[in-house]
C-alpha cells in the first residue's frame, strides 16, 4: 500500500513488523503523539514505513528497562545514540528476540527472589516492561490476574507468606493506579461504578477492572471494598453512572447471589449492573446482571456500549 511515493501500514500489519500490540501502538499515539497516523480516504488509519524502524528501537529500549515517557517521543537518531551507550543485557537480547519476555511465566522463579527480598524496583521495572509490550487489556488479563493467581498458589503451598503476599499484591496495585489515572484524566465517556459487595475485602479485581474500562475510554468512579448495597445504590441515584461493577473473589454464590438481585431492584432503571471475577455466580444473568467472565469480555461489552 502507499500513498504519496510512501508505503503505508494498517496498524495491525504495523503490529505484526514491530511485535507491538495494537492496544500500545494506540495508547502511545494517544499519550506521546506517537506514532502518527494518516487517513486514507475511506477513513481508515495507516502508518508510513518508516514508522517501523523507530517502534523496533523504542521497543528495543524498553526491554533495556527504559520507561515509554522516556523513549517513545524521543527521534530515531536520539534511540540510537542511546541504544549504542548501552550495553546488550542477556535479559534484553531475549527481551527483543521473538517476544520472548511478552511470554515468560508470570511467577517465574525471579519474581518470588524479588518477591520474597520485597525488591519493589523488580518488580515495577517487570510490570512496566510488560505494560509497554502488552497494552492494558493484555496486561491486566495475560499478567496481572495470573501474577495474582501465582500468589495465591504460593501462599497456599507454604512458598510465601502472608506479608509476602501482601507486599506483592500492593505493589502490582499501585502500578495499576499509576498507569490507569493519565487514562482517567483522558476518559470522557460514560462514568462506571466500581465496588465490592459487603464482606468482600478482596480489591485487586477492582484495579484491573478499573484500567480495563478507562483504557476503553470510560470514566471509573472506584468506590472500593466492603460497600452497603444502600450506598452503592444511593451513588448510582446521585451520580451520572452509566453501570455498576462488582468484583467477587471469596466463593459465596449464593449469599453473592441474594445481594445481586437485591442491588438489582434498588439500582436506577437503565443502570446496568456487571459481575466477574473468581467468586461470581453464573446463575443471575436472567434477573437482568450481566455476567462477565473475564477482562476480555468486559472490554468487549464496554466499547459496545460506547459505540
Amino acid at each position: 500500500m502507499t500513498r504519496g511515493g510512501k508505503g503505508m501500514l494498517s496498524i495491525g500489519a504495523l503490529s505484526a513488523a514491530t511485535g507491538v500490540p495494537v492496544e500500545t501502538i494506540r495508547s502511545w499515539e494517544r499519550r506521546y503523539g506517537f506514532p502518527v497516523a494518516e487517513r486514507k480516504p475511506s477513513g481508515h488509519r495507516v502508518y508510513a514505513l518508516d514508522t517501523v524502524a523507530r517502534l523496533r528501537l523504542i521497543s528495543d529500549a524498553l526491554g533495556r528497562g527504559h520507561r515509554a515517557a522516556e523513549v517513545v517521543a524521543a527521534s530515531e537518531s536520539a534511540l540510537e545514540s542511546l541504544l549504542a551507550a548501552l550495553p546488550k543485557t542477556p535479559s534484553a537480547s531475549k527481551a527483543s528476540s521473538s517476544g520472548a519476555a511478552a511470554s515468560a511465566p508470570v511467577g517465574a522463579e525471579e519474581h518470588f527472589t524479588a518477591i520474597r527480598s520485597f525488591d519493589a524496583e523488580h518488580l515495577k521495572r517487570s510490570f512496566q516492561v510488560d505494560w509497554a509490550r502488552l497494552g492494558p487489556l493484555r496486561f491486566v488479563q495475560d499478567r496481572a490476574a495470573p501474577f495474582l493467581h501465582s500468589l495465591g498458589e504460593a501462599w497456599s503451598a507454604g512458598t510465601l507468606d502472608v506479608r509476602h503476599e501482601h507486599f506483592a499484591s500492593a505493589c502490582l496495585g499501585d502500578f495499576l493506579r499509576t498507569v490507569r489515572i493519565p487514562m482517567d484524566d483522558r476518559a470522557t465517556g460514560p462514568v462506571m461504578a466500581l465496588a465490592t459487595l459487603p464482606g468482600e475485602l478482596h480489591g485487586m479485581g477492582l484495579q484491573m477492572s478499573a484500567v480495563v474500562c478507562a483504557a476503553a475510554g470510560w470514566r471509573a468512579l472506584m468506590l472500593g471494598t466492603d460497600t452497603p448495597i444502600v450506598q452503592i445504590a444511593a451513588l448510582a441515584r446521585e451520580a451520572p453512572v452509566a453501570a455498576v461493577a462488582i468484583s467477587c473473589a471469596a466463593p459465596r454464590r449464593r449469599q453473592t447471589a441474594e445481594q445481586l438481585r437485591t442491588l438489582k431492584r434498588r439500582l436506577p432503571r437503565g443502570v446496568s449492573l456487571l459481575v466477574g471475577g473468581t467468586g461470581a455466580p453464573t446463575a443471575v444473568s436472567a434477573t437482568g446482571v450481566v455476567v462477565m467472565p473475564d477482562l476480555v469480555t468486559l472490554d468487549r461489552w464496554l466499547n459496545e456500549q460506547a459505540a
